[in-house]
């Protein structure tokens, strides 16, 4: 593979990652989420500032930038226990320009000027680049397929479908709303930082830009192309609009402007997504792949 092509894969992958975390929230727990890109952003910057000023080590810093990103992620999907459909719309918005604001305007987190300079990862005292890091973000790629796998089967995965589908009928049998609504979003966010630090040791400078509020709608693009709810609707839609834009590369000013169309003709036309219920496409890997189906 050349390196142009690694980099395209490898920047794929992150991007599964962070848009697998997406799903736990839209597509299992059913809540609107349209600032994903803060806690993508929270992770980078957490993984950056501990290697840059602490002095950390990827892997030693590894489970801090989970769990500040799930921890703001617990404090920061609050809002949704009181605010449902379009409010949670325009809040989790908010979110994503208070967290680029905060990004931008602080000194601590370097200002307009990014931070620089981030170490790349080690193993074993060897420097992983290129085709190296791109197998270990594949790696930590089927981890969260795994959780996400896992969680689907598991009791709170069937609680947050339930909730997703009739929050009132599920209550009354004695689901806890607040108690899954939050659950979900500590995972999908968890799953952000993780993203986040990856890319943060990947391309070795960040800025406030990287985590706009676009960044939020490529990603909730990618969960509604592939198919929300469902196990490897966000990694197709992933590798298909990571891909796009290098194919498309003369359009690539109205990339944006592409995932709205996107968004509006999936939703008008096939709500579930290419692996979505009733799709033709799900069909046609059920009938090659097993389990291909979910």
């Amino acid at each position: 593979m050349s390196a142009y092509l690694i980099t395209i894969a490898t920047l794929i992958a992150i991007y599964a990652i962070v848009v697998c975390g997406l799903n736990v929230i839209v597509g299992f727990a059913g809540q609107i989420s349209l600032g994903h890109a803060a806690f993508f952003g929270i992770g980078a910057y957490s993984a950056a500032l501990l290697a840059t000023k602490g002095g950390l080590s990827f892997w030693t810093a590894l489970p801090c930038v989970i769990a500040v990103s799930a921890f703001i992620g617990l404090l920061l999907g609050l809002p949704s226990l009181r605010v449902k459909a379009d409010f949670l719309a325009i809040t989790t918005i908010g979110i994503n320009f208070i967290v680029e604001a905060l990004f931008l305007y602080v000194p601590f987190f370097g200002g307009a000027l990014g931070i620089g300079g981030i170490p790349r990862v080690m193993f074993f005292g060897i420097k992983l680049k290129g085709l190296a890091f791109f197998y270990l973000c594949l790696f930590f790629l089927v981890v969260v397929i795994l959780i996400c796998w896992w969680f689907r089967r598991s009791w709170a995965g069937l609680a947050c479908f339930a909730l997703r589908e009739e929050e009132s009928a599920a209550a009354s049998m004695g689901i806890s709303p607040v108690r899954f609504k939050l659950l979900a979003f500590v995972i999908g966010t968890g799953m952000a930082g993780l993203g986040g630090a990856l890319y943060a040791h990947y391309i070795r400078f960040i800025a406030a830009t990287d985590f706009a509020f676009p960044v939020s709608i490529l990603f909730l693009s990618m969960v509604v192309l592939g198919g929300m709810g469902t196990l490897w609707g966000p990694v197709l839609g992933a590798l298909i609009l990571g891909a796009l834009p290098e194919i498309f590369r003369p359009l690539v000013d109205y990339r944006f402007l592409f995932y709205m169309v996107l968004l509006l003709i999936m939703i008008r036309f096939q709500p579930g997504g290419l692996l979505g219920e009733r799709s033709a496409v799900r069909r046609v890997l059920a009938s090659i792949i097993p389990g291909a189906h979910q």
